[in-house]
């Protein structure tokens, strides 16, 4: 019996849409498809492929009115918002189409010394299928890192979205194919987790771009043994922020307030704990406090909402949990849920909280909260900051909020993470490789590195026979 997949939406709690998983017959249908239909794709120019991708990106922001609606609906984002995340997917996918042609080239190493004069230059194939594993948190932005630039590159792509994100991977479908993509080319697929772990196993596909949660992972892993299937990770997070004595502070709260509650804190960079130097360590938390309360918890399809439910609602008993068991470990709460009425227990609506008196002994300040709330911890000076921020299992992001660039810059070469960033949190910039550290994954996204992992490296050493 085929299962089906529901998204129930966090907004009313009703269905919203619901797919039936392939079947067996479909999954082999699928992947036949692109094997083939990649060897033709990969023939072709660069340019061409490229203005195939940007004629799909064009496809894509006209239904933005559409998908900001369904992205609601679907995950719980406030409507003023959800219209603007095909902005960066418009930045990301132009930024790849206009770094392909270096980030692919050959790279030549000239002609050898000697008698021999053999020419040595490396080239980079595409891989053959890419099957790209979608989250529901930011489910254009997290797709397009890796989709775009491999169609550029020369992959048949098959994208399997979120149940919580159906819709997101048929409006993929719909633009490559405004675009006239070759049949095959892109496809979308329904997969449960099971049948996603037989797709990884059977060889039907030659590279594996995951986001979500470092179970996830570990399952992609165990379905790839013994393929020697190249994986890219980006698994879960728990990014720091730094406060200096130095640092602007208005600026500073109210960034760090939009990296900790932002599309309800679930982001895989957002800011879920915070270490304030001891000298405006008052003065922070008050300031955030104080700004965090003016944030309005409710429907999301209400203009007037910035902060939306959280996308399942098992997930906001997850926060709820951990916040709890904070305070009974001796937590301060500095926000009161009762002034936001729409937080209701069992429901995805959850208040946004701030939490001082913390330590990393608590499940709050050290596994992976993905909601809206936050910890703070007062620090010395740089030294203790920077032990606290290496103490995680993991390593996306961390951000340092001063004025003093050298000592950031000093602060970040010891930081133990994939990004460093200073005065800016909770961002994604192409021209920047995508990475993270120990249980965050591995792996590269975007940049020039990001179309290297996409390739392999083909070597040629081409030299004319002795006389």
């Amino acid at each position: 019996m085929t299962e089906t997949l529901k998204c129930i939406s966090p907004v009313d709690g009703r269905i919203y849409v619901e797919r039936p998983a392939a079947s067996e017959g479909e999954i082999a249908r699928v992947f036949s498809a692109a094997r083939d239909a990649q060897k033709i794709w990969a023939a072709l120019p660069l340019e061409t492929r490229i203005d195939y991708c940007l004629r799909a990106l064009d496809a894509l922001v006209s239904m933005r009115a559409e998908i900001a609606e369904e992205l609601t609906w679907s995950m719980g984002r406030p409507i003023r918002y959800t219209p603007f995340e095909l902005n960066g997917v418009e930045v990301r996918t132009r930024h790849m189409a206009k770094i392909a042609a270096e980030s692919l080239a050959p790279l030549d190493s000239g002609l050898e010394k000697g008698t021999s004069g053999a020419h040595r230059y490396i080239k980079r194939e595409p891989l053959g299928t890419v099957f790209v594993v979608a989250p529901w948190n930011y489910p254009y932005l997290t797709t397009v890192n890796s989709v775009m630039p491999a169609l550029m590159a020369g992959n048949a792509v098959v994208l399997k979205h979120s149940d919580q994100t159906l819709l997101v991977a048929e409006r993929f479908q719909k633009a490559m194919d405004a675009a006239g993509l070759p049949k095959g080319v892109f496809q979308h697929i329904v997969l449960t987790h099971d049948l996603t772990a037989k797709v990884i196993a059977s060889g039907l596909v030659d590279m594996v771009a995951f986001t979500g949660s470092v179970g996830g992972g570990e399952a992609m892993e165990k379905a790839a043994v013994g393929r020697f299937l190249p994986l890219n990770l980006e698994l879960g997070g728990k990014d720091p922020a730094y406060v200096r004595p130095d640092v602007k502070m208005q600026f500073a709260i109210e960034n760090v307030a939009d990296g900790a509650f932002f599309n309800s804190g679930q982001c895989c960079c957002g800011v879920e704990r915070i270490y304030v130097h001891e000298k405006v360590y008052d003065e922070f938390v008050d300031g955030l406090v104080s700004f965090t309360k003016q944030y309005v918890l409710g429907n999301p399809t209400d203009p007037s909402v910035t902060l939306g439910p959280l996308a399942r609602a098992r997930q906001a008993a997850v926060v709820r949990d951990q916040i709890a068991a904070a305070l009974r470990g001796g937590a301060v709460a500095h926000i009161d849920p009762k002034s936001f009425p729409a937080d209701r227990e069992g429901t995805p609506y959850v208040a946004p909280q701030i939490l001082t008196n913390v330590n990393h002994q608590m499940e709050f300040m050290t596994e992976e909260t993905f909601g809206p709330a936050v910890g703070i911890m007062k620090v010395r000076d740089d030294e203790e900051a920077i032990q606290l921020m290496n103490d995680s299992k993991y390593g996306l992001t961390a951000s340092i909020w001063t004025e003093d660039l050298d000592a950031a810059t000093a602060i970040g070469d010891r930081v133990q993470t994939g990004t460093v960033f200073v005065n800016r949190c909770d961002y994604l910039d192409p021209a920047l490789t995508w990475t993270g550290v120990k249980q965050t994954g591995r792996g590269a996204a975007l940049s020039p590195l990001g179309f290297h992992g996409l390739t392999r490296p083909k070597s040629y050493y081409v030299r004319k026979a002795p006389v």
